[in-house]
């Protein structure tokens, strides 16, 4: 303060005074300000680094099957994920001395300002990298003295809080390239269709004088332009001495093998089983779709490329080119729900309609099982019987309701449950479900996870409710596991850009039963018999037409309706579910259109398990097998025309044997005969009985 004094009473000049009185105050407001500003970067913090990337889909091989991108295509690598070339082209041109300032470069904008003094005009930028980063983050290019400012701020913020490196990948991975192509990767990808990681000198020079302006400098659009460019850069980059004159002189000369690569044009790997991704995204995530698809998550699915490109080629082979009929199939993993492959439809560009996960349709016949899950824990067995005729039932509101059999086709006789349900019988279903009380059959359904509008009505066992093709496939898995609640899905894991894991399915699944595993158990064996001709009766099984063409022992269900054809069934190791139709629920025509599913299924299903170990149902505890005659279901004797191995729960099977069939010598035989024919119809056949119920 004294030498202040001393300092003002030397002054005499009273302007002078004045002058430095300013100069002074000016001083104290700059310090005053800068310590504003330094106090409110330390208040505000880091700003976040956070930005716009695609989403990438992986199988369950971890192969890459598609990617999510709004208009613009991003990625990001590390910098050592980066060819060396391009991280020294994009310091050499846009910031020589990136590394030695605090972001701003006070020397290059004292030369931008004297070149623009110079030309009387603005020709030379001053931006460094850092301050081309804060814009890329978090500003629009707007050229005013506001948005200068605040580059400015968010740039000392940048400097203070990150370190260069993470500033330099950060502005690779950010800026534009043009054609839609934002950081290195992407435009590597775009412009060359390799990682950025395996760029060229002559590839990085290139690249590098593109953002300086993406359209003006686009090999695709201006090549003249780009190749000058390109010169400039690989001569600064010579005078720095980071590459020789050799090196040089060989990268301007080197053929660029130019490849505009374009995803939009690009054929979808699985696309319905892409769209069911996204979905099941946003309920993870609890996003948005445009902020999932520009959110650099690496996704891995459930799809198996094997099964799909098998799902795809049945469906080809099997299904009339002729005529619009649709399809929905998928198939999954009944033990843990995952969905392994998914067609919605004929041609996803004609149709993004997914007709597995969102036409609900009646099953007709294949929503059976469910009713017959719920007998078997009423007390009925594989050898139930019922009368199987023209029927009509009258209900508690005097209404008659008259089911029919399949072409009016009845066995006008009991016929047992195992023979009822590999032929579909409709009146044994209707009779059953009355006996249980068609909300018995709504609350089973329930259980399945089948939660639709259910009308507690006779004709529900019909199938006469709706239902998905991935609802179906889901409610089949559990009895192909044994009776544990499964959820379909499609997505195991999910990291962000970093590697971070953001969800893993393998820590939260858990085993729930739900249904007791004998009943479920005995089912899917009565389920068998679809394909078992041994089961014919007054028509054949409904698998007949199929039963040849099948090497292993499956389980399933069939339904036909005047508009949908169902086949859903399964293995130890995969269900799969198959609905064809129309759209516009034009009716099926008899013949081929009603047989297309089970033909697509059992292609399907037969190249799936190519590969796979034979196996077959394991029979729980608590549950024996004997030998029946499907006309009586008594016990097989030897004379039996036919036999079926049926399981029951233990001390439910039938203890009586049948009386109908009895082994006859043909009058015709010569005598010499009789004795070689007994021992042929009879010995063979009484060894075979007392082999099984004597010694298990």
């Amino acid at each position: 303060m004294v030498f202040l004094t001393k300092l003002f009473q030397k002054i005499n000049n009273r302007y002078l005074r004045w002058a430095v009185i300013s100069g002074l105050a000016a001083g104290a407001l700059g310090l005053l300000l800068a310590a504003g500003l330094f106090c409110t970067v330390f208040i505000l913090g880091p700003p976040p680094l956070a930005n716009e990337e695609n989403t990438v889909y992986y199988s369950e091989n971890s192969e890459v099957i598609g990617e999510e991108h709004g208009i613009e295509s991003r990625y990001w690598v590390e910098l050592d994920e980066m060819s060396p070339y391009i991280i020294k082209a994009a310091l050499t041109t846009e910031d020589k001395r990136f590394y030695s300032h605090y972001g701003f470069d006070l020397k290059r904008i004292a030369s931008a300002v004297l070149e623009d003094l110079k030309a009387m005009s603005k020709v030379e930028g001053a931006s460094t990298i850092t301050q081309q980063y804060a814009r890329n983050l978090y500003l629009s290019h707007e050229k005013t003295w506001t948005r200068k400012l605040k580059e400015a701020f968010y740039a000392l913020r940048l400097e203070i809080y990150y370190s260069k490196d993470e500033i330099l990948e950060g502005y690779l991975n950010t800026i534009y390239y043009g054609h839609g192509a934002y950081g290195v990767e992407a435009a590597s990808r775009h412009f060359f269709d390799k990682p950025a990681q395996n760029l060229t000198l002559a590839e990085s020079a290139m690249l590098a004088g593109i953002p300086k302006g993406p359209s003006y400098y686009s090999p695709f659009h201006h090549m003249e332009n780009a190749k000058n460019r390109q010169h400039q850069i690989l001569s600064s980059l010579a005078k720095a001495g980071e590459v020789t004159e050799k090196e040089m002189f060989l990268a301007e000369r080197e053929p660029l093998q130019l490849k505009e690569t374009k995803l939009e044009e690009e054929e979808k790997v699985a696309p319905y089983f892409q769209d069911t991704v996204l979905a099941e995204l946003q309920t993870i995530l609890d996003e948005d779709i445009e902020k999932i698809r520009s959110g650099g998550y690496q996704v891995y699915t459930t799809l198996n490329l094997d099964n799909q490109k098998e799902l795809e080629e049945a469906i080809a082979q099997k299904m009339d080119s002729e005529n619009n009929m649709q399809i929905g199939a998928v198939a999954m993993n009944p033990n843990t729900g995952a969905i392994v492959s998914m067609v919605g439809g004929r041609d996803y560009k004609e149709s993004q309609f997914n007709r597995v996960t969102q036409a609900e349709r009646m099953p007709g016949s294949a929503f059976k099982p469910f009713l017959y899950y719920a007998a078997l824990e009423n007390g009925y067995t594989a050898t139930t019987a019922l009368m199987s005729k023209p029927t009509s039932f009258e209900l508690e509101d005097g209404t008659v309701y008259q089911p029919s059999n399949f072409n009016g086709y009845y066995a006008n006789k009991p016929i047992t449950l195992a023979q009822a349900l590999a032929l579909s019988d409709n009146v044994y279903a209707v009779k059953t479900n009355l006996f249980l009380g068609p909300e018995q059959l709504v609350q089973t359904a329930k259980r399945f996870g089948l939660d639709g509008d259910f009308k507690a009505n006779p004709s529900l066992a019909l199938g006469t409710g709706t239902v998905t093709v991935k609802d179906m496939a889901t409610a089949y898995s559990i009895l192909a596991n044994g009776g544990n609640k499964v959820d379909a899905y499609t997505i195991e894991k999910i990291t962000d850009a970093k590697g971070k894991v953001l969800f893993d399915r393998k820590e939260s699944r858990q085993k729930e039963r739900i249904l007791d595993e004998k009943n479920a158990f005995i089912l899917t064996d009565l389920m068998t018999g679809m394909f078992d001709e041994s089961l014919n009766g007054y028509m054949s099984v409904t698998g007949a037409a199929i039963s040849d063409t099948l090497s292993r022992p499956y389980a399933g269900k069939s339904g036909t309706t005047n508009t949908d054809s169902w086949m859903v069934g399964f293995s130890t190791d995969i269900v799969a579910s198959v609905w064809t139709g129309y759209d516009k629920n034009t009716p099926l025509k008899t013949g081929q259109e009603t047989q297309t599913a089970k033909q697509v299924w059992g292609s399907f299903m037969e190249a799936a398990h190519q590969d796979l170990p034979f196996d077959t149902f394991e029979v729980p505890e608590g549950v024996i097998g004997a030998y029946v005659d499907p006309a009586t279901g008594d016990l097989a004797t030897p004379y039996c025309e036919s036999e079926r191995l049926m399981y029951f729960v233990k001390g439910t099977e039938p203890q009586s044997y049948c009386s109908l069939h009895k082994y006859e010598v043909p009058d015709e035989l010569p005598s010499d005969q009789e004795e070689k024919q007994e021992e042929k119809g009879g010995w063979k056949r009484w060894f075979k009985w007392l082999s099984f119920n004597w010694f298990g």
